[in-house]
């Protein structure tokens, strides 16, 4: 069933009277959202912190089961987190390093992610390698399989990038190590493609699932949850451990909890994860195959317009794009022509080199924008973005 995109703009007022086109950055969350992050924070200024905690806790319990259902994998696999990036450094810390090791990722990947896997390489004395790219410009799974052999500790993956439109074929990587009898651990940073992609962890076959709350899915800041497998949970623990999802036995022991609650620490906004689950369980009503199809709508259509533009140039790659649009136009700095754009109704992002140095390199420009239109954007909007350029 279609999307009803007069409800969906209803439930988002503060899309009337802007232009916005800025959800892979911090999208604008629906009322719902925003109204269980303020009841919450009253209750903690009625009652204090710790009660306000223990009153939600069938509510809290409920957000790691949205977040299971999201990705297709039980509550007690789900770990909720501060964001994504906190969320993959838990998972990647847990993996032990050693000389000679190597760890395989994307040349696509987010530079967050890759710079804790070179620093943590250059202390054990392992090797970070970039698969090559296919014919489609996305990362090739047939490449993969040559590059396995039994010191790939680690393989990384970004779903989807976030400095162009590209979507990783993320199930073909896992059948690639599901054949080889890889002992490698698969991380898939799905930052940017949960809330509007299908993601099932089971199907990708991943270990971890990285996610955040304040993009596609259009939760509050500061949330994110790791989904992680039953192998996880059976051979690796966090580091460091929290006393969240381990016991300490009063002398030198300790034991981690049996799910991944080991990954998750005490201290966190609860009002924020509540939140969280409110944009979760609102993104399940509609349904992500329904986002999936309006998104990928707008943004076809969006690089089509865009494509028609005198001096800009679509910069997506891959046989599967997302609802991420990267385009460059003139102009002699990224975030001047953004301000310019603002001050036009229409709010786009800037992708600037610190992101992925060899894409942005690539591009060959001085002013490289992103619009990244959700289910409550309409056409209209996307004129006015083509209009303002």
């Amino acid at each position: 069933m279609p999307i009803d995109v007069a409800a969906a703009r209803a439930d988002t007022p503060a899309c009337e009277g802007q232009v916005f086109l800025d959800n892979a950055g911090s999208a604008l969350s629906p009322s719902r959202v925003t109204r269980t992050v303020i009841d919450y924070i009253e209750r903690e200024q009625q009652i204090g912190g710790y009660a306000a905690m223990e009153e939600a806790q069938d509510e809290l319990l409920a957000v790691t089961a949205s977040a299971g259902a999201l990705v297709g994998v039980p509550a007690d696999q789900v770990a909720l987190q501060t964001s994504a990036t906190a969320a993959w450094l838990r998972a990647f810390g847990s993996i032990p390093l050693q000389a000679g090791d190597r760890i395989l990722t994307t040349k696509a990947e987010y530079a967050s992610n890759v710079l804790p896997m070179l620093q943590a390489a250059r202390r054990a004395g392992a090797s970070v390698e970039f698969i090559p790219d296919g014919s489609d410009g996305t990362v090739d799974p047939a490449a993969l399989a040559t590059m396995l052999d039994e010191r790939v500790r680690a393989v990384a993956i970004t779903h989807a990038a976030s400095q162009n439109g590209l979507v990783a074929d993320a199930n073909g990587i896992g059948e690639v190590l599901r054949r080889s009898g890889s002992t490698a651990w698969y991380l898939l940073d799905a930052c940017q493609s949960l809330g509007q992609l299908p993601v099932d962890m089971t199907e990708i076959g991943a270990d971890f699932i990285a996610a955040t709350g304040r993009k596609f899915l259009r939760g509050p800041r500061g949330t994110g949850f790791l989904a992680v497998s039953p192998r996880v949970l059976n051979v690796l623990e966090p580091v460091p451990i929290d006393m969240f999802g381990t016991a300490w036995d009063g002398d030198q022991g300790y034991e981690l909890s049996p799910t991944a609650s080991r990954y998750q620490s005490f201290e966190m906004s609860y009002s924020a994860m509540l939140g969280l689950g409110a944009a979760i369980d609102y993104a399940l009503t509609i349904g992500i195959d329904q986002i999936h199809a309006r998104i990928n709508m707008l943004a076809t259509t969006l690089r089509s317009e865009l494509a028609a533009i005198p001096n800009v140039r679509v910069l997506d790659r891959g046989s599967q794009k997302s609802g991420i649009v990267v385009f460059s136009c003139p102009g002699a700095d990224s975030w001047s022509a953004v301000r310019e754009l603002r001050a036009h109704g229409v709010t786009v992002t800037a992708i600037t080199r610190p992101t992925n140095p060899p894409d942005v390199d690539s591009y060959e420009s001085s002013c490289v924008l992103r619009a990244s239109p959700h289910i409550f954007n309409t056409e209209d909007d996307l004129a006015a973005l083509v209009n303002a350029l």
